[in-house]
């Protein structure tokens, strides 16, 4: 059964592969998974500028999460518009179906909409009733801590997907605890997103892999 967050209000899981996995497509991942680089880089990149009649253009649909406007609805509105929310989580859950995938945990290829093993939650705020109209303008700073501890964090989730590659060439098998570890470090990184850049909570995250 997966694991999920009921402590805090984003709920993050991913579901354990107790089965062989691929070794062909595991020693090859970081190749298969260029064309979802490409696709996902178009969608959180934009590149503005003019053409040579003087012109402005967009090249790119899209950049990204949708926050300094999101800040400035709730400061003086006090308003989270829904499309908005529901871009930036869709967008959310797709990167987290191509950091699962690249991180080997799972071997199935990254749907740009359907869930798949991949399971975040992340409620709709009533922004008049649960978030507060100025913490938007300093969140990315009170959450300067979590930053710091998840360097080293990410790094050592690295280190865990590297002996994991590893041990999935050798025996097809994902170590439960590597996988438990490099699950736990996303779900803090998601929930430290949700608190300050994704602004659909108040409430500060937890010092915690899981919970």
């Amino acid at each position: 059964m997966p694991e999920t967050s009921t402590t805090y209000p984003v709920s993050v899981s991913i579901d354990y592969p107790d089965r062989n996995l691929n070794r062909l497509t595991t020693f090859f991942r970081i190749f298969l998974a260029i064309p979802i680089f490409i696709i996902i880089s178009l969608l959180t990149s934009a590149n503005y500028g003019g053409t040579a009649e003087g012109s402005e253009s967009y090249q790119y649909a899209a950049a990204g999460m949708v926050f300094l406007p999101v800040v400035l609805m709730i400061l003086f509105r006090h308003k989270y518009p829904k499309w908005w929310f529901d871009w930036n989580v869709a967008l959310t859950k797709f990167s987290a179906r191509v950091s699962a995938y690249l991180c080997l945990l799972t071997d199935e290829y990254p749907s740009t909409d359907e869930e798949q093993s991949v399971h975040i939650e992340i409620p709709y705020p009533d922004a008049k009733n649960e978030l507060s109209a100025g913490l938007p303008l300093v969140k990315w700073l009170l959450a300067i801590p979590h930053y710091i501890i998840l360097v080293f964090l990410s790094i050592a989730a690295i280190v865990c997907v590297v002996i994991a590659w590893f041990a999935i060439l050798f025996t097809g098998r994902y170590p439960r605890g590597l996988f438990d570890f490099v699950v736990g470090v996303y779900r803090w990184c998601l929930r430290v997103s949700a608190y300050a850049f994704l602004l659909t909570t108040d409430r500060y995250p937890p010092f915690a892999l899981s919970g």
